[in-house]
Protein backbone atom coordinates (compact mmCIF):
# COMPACT_ATOMS: atom_id res chain seq x y z
CA UNK A 1 0.00 0.00 0.00
CA UNK A 2 1.50 3.81 -0.75
CA UNK A 3 -0.06 6.74 1.18
CA UNK A 4 1.00 10.14 1.43
CA UNK A 5 0.81 12.34 4.24
CA UNK A 6 1.90 15.27 5.47
CA UNK A 7 3.29 16.68 9.34
CA UNK A 8 3.24 19.78 10.70
CA UNK A 9 1.32 22.19 12.78
CA UNK A 10 -2.19 22.04 11.82
CA UNK A 11 -3.75 24.87 14.35
CA UNK A 12 -4.77 27.06 12.14
CA UNK A 13 -6.77 25.20 10.03
CA UNK A 14 -8.21 23.29 13.04
CA UNK A 15 -9.88 26.65 14.49
CA UNK A 16 -10.69 27.38 10.73
CA UNK A 17 -13.00 24.12 10.52
CA UNK A 18 -14.42 23.95 14.00
CA UNK A 19 -15.17 27.69 13.49
CA UNK A 20 -16.69 27.03 10.12
CA UNK A 21 -18.68 23.76 10.68
CA UNK A 22 -18.78 23.71 14.15
CA UNK A 23 -16.59 20.55 14.96
CA UNK A 24 -17.77 19.03 12.11
CA UNK A 25 -14.74 19.37 9.75
CA UNK A 26 -14.86 15.37 8.64
CA UNK A 27 -16.95 16.86 5.47
CA UNK A 28 -14.08 19.14 4.60
CA UNK A 29 -11.40 16.78 4.95
CA UNK A 30 -13.89 14.56 2.58
CA UNK A 31 -14.19 17.38 0.15
CA UNK A 32 -9.93 17.80 -0.28
CA UNK A 33 -9.51 14.16 -0.08
CA UNK A 34 -11.83 13.31 -2.60
CA UNK A 35 -9.98 16.19 -4.78
CA UNK A 36 -6.82 14.93 -4.21
CA UNK A 37 -7.76 11.62 -5.96
CA UNK A 38 -9.73 12.80 -8.51
CA UNK A 39 -6.13 15.08 -9.24
CA UNK A 40 -3.97 12.33 -8.62
CA UNK A 41 -5.73 9.79 -11.37
CA UNK A 42 -5.70 13.03 -13.81
CA UNK A 43 -2.00 13.16 -13.13
CA UNK A 44 -1.18 9.40 -13.13
CA UNK A 45 1.18 8.08 -15.95
CA UNK A 46 -1.14 6.02 -18.06
CA UNK A 47 -0.83 2.91 -20.23
CA UNK A 48 -3.47 0.48 -19.07
CA UNK A 49 -5.11 3.03 -16.44
CA UNK A 50 -5.51 0.79 -13.80
CA UNK A 51 -3.27 2.65 -11.51
CA UNK A 52 -4.94 5.90 -12.16
CA UNK A 53 -8.29 4.24 -11.35
CA UNK A 54 -6.59 2.94 -8.12
CA UNK A 55 -6.23 6.33 -5.76
CA UNK A 56 -8.58 6.38 -3.17
CA UNK A 57 -8.28 8.14 0.36
CA UNK A 58 -9.09 7.74 4.04
CA UNK A 59 -9.00 10.28 7.15
CA UNK A 60 -6.70 8.58 9.80
CA UNK A 61 -6.63 10.25 13.60
CA UNK A 62 -3.53 10.24 14.72
CA UNK A 63 -1.78 9.69 18.09
CA UNK A 64 -1.91 12.94 19.32
CA UNK A 65 -5.63 12.95 18.26
CA UNK A 66 -4.75 14.96 14.76
CA UNK A 67 -6.74 14.38 11.85
CA UNK A 68 -4.82 13.59 8.66
CA UNK A 69 -5.90 12.80 5.25
CA UNK A 70 -3.65 10.02 3.38
CA UNK A 71 -3.88 9.36 -0.22
CA UNK A 72 -3.97 5.26 -1.33
CA UNK A 73 -3.18 3.40 -4.11
CA UNK A 74 -4.16 -0.62 -4.28
CA UNK A 75 -2.55 -1.24 -7.87
CA UNK A 76 -0.15 -3.82 -6.48
CA UNK A 77 1.83 -5.62 -9.29
CA UNK A 78 4.03 -8.99 -7.95
CA UNK A 79 4.31 -7.74 -4.88
CA UNK A 80 5.31 -3.62 -5.85
CA UNK A 81 2.97 -0.79 -5.74
CA UNK A 82 2.88 0.44 -9.16
CA UNK A 83 2.64 4.27 -8.07
CA UNK A 84 5.45 3.84 -6.38
CA UNK A 85 7.82 2.88 -9.26
CA UNK A 86 6.07 5.36 -11.80
CA UNK A 87 7.04 8.33 -8.77
CA UNK A 88 10.41 6.69 -7.92
CA UNK A 89 11.67 4.55 -11.02
CA UNK A 90 12.88 1.01 -11.19
CA UNK A 91 15.54 -1.75 -12.43
CA UNK A 92 14.25 -3.79 -15.15
CA UNK A 93 14.81 -7.40 -15.66
CA UNK A 94 17.45 -6.72 -18.08
CA UNK A 95 19.87 -4.45 -15.96
CA UNK A 96 18.37 -0.93 -17.21
CA UNK A 97 16.76 1.85 -15.54
CA UNK A 98 13.37 3.03 -16.21
CA UNK A 99 13.66 7.02 -14.34
CA UNK A 100 10.57 8.37 -12.67
CA UNK A 101 8.55 10.35 -12.48
CA UNK A 102 7.59 13.44 -10.52
CA UNK A 103 3.82 13.51 -11.11
CA UNK A 104 2.34 13.17 -7.28
CA UNK A 105 3.85 16.32 -6.13
CA UNK A 106 2.61 18.22 -8.48
CA UNK A 107 -0.85 16.93 -8.37
CA UNK A 108 -1.48 17.34 -4.98
CA UNK A 109 0.33 20.83 -4.54
CA UNK A 110 -2.76 22.86 -5.62
CA UNK A 111 -4.99 20.73 -3.20
CA UNK A 112 -2.82 21.32 -0.32
CA UNK A 113 -2.19 25.54 -1.56
CA UNK A 114 -5.97 25.84 -1.69
CA UNK A 115 -6.56 23.78 1.82
CA UNK A 116 -4.07 26.35 3.32
CA UNK A 117 -5.18 29.57 1.73
CA UNK A 118 -9.14 28.79 2.82
CA UNK A 119 -7.80 28.17 6.30
CA UNK A 120 -5.61 31.05 6.58
CA UNK A 121 -8.62 33.55 4.92
CA UNK A 122 -10.63 32.23 7.60
CA UNK A 123 -9.21 32.45 10.83
CA UNK A 124 -7.31 36.32 9.70
CA UNK A 125 -10.96 37.22 9.12
CA UNK A 126 -11.57 40.47 11.20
Amino acid sequence: MFSITSKGNFNHLEKYLKKSLGNDYMSILEKYGQRGVQALAAATPLLSGETASSWDYRIVKQKDGALAIEWINTNINNYVNIAIILQYGHGTRNGGYVAGRDYINPALQPIFDELAESAWKEVTKT
